[in-house]
């Protein structure tokens, strides 16, 4: 063989392991993007749990709600004029 046909099979050789490099970047990119794909979706159902939680917060600290509780179950009332002192510094 002649230096023509070792650079044909160089050249042959250099080609399919080129298509194979692009066929495995190829399905890594497809495995990164469905993986992405599930991050999103996973972050987005948490926005959303978050925003549940936070509409929970602010339910169960609303004043009224607080006050109702505390009145009911605890018998604490709103201080009289005559018992209320303020302490200054």
């Amino acid at each position: 063989m002649n230096a023509r046909h070792y650079l044909l099979l160089l050249l042959v050789a250099a080609t399919i392991a080129t298509a194979l490099a692009v066929v495995q970047t190829k399905h890594r990119h497809r495995q990164l993007f469905i993986e992405l794909t599930r991050l999103e979706r996973e972050r987005d159902e948490l926005n959303i749990d978050f925003g549940r939680l936070q509409l929970e917060q602010a339910t169960w600290a609303e004043t009224s709600r607080i006050e109702r509780i505390a009145r009911t179950r605890l018998g604490m009332r709103t201080p009289e004029g005559d018992t209320l002192r303020v302490i200054r510094p």
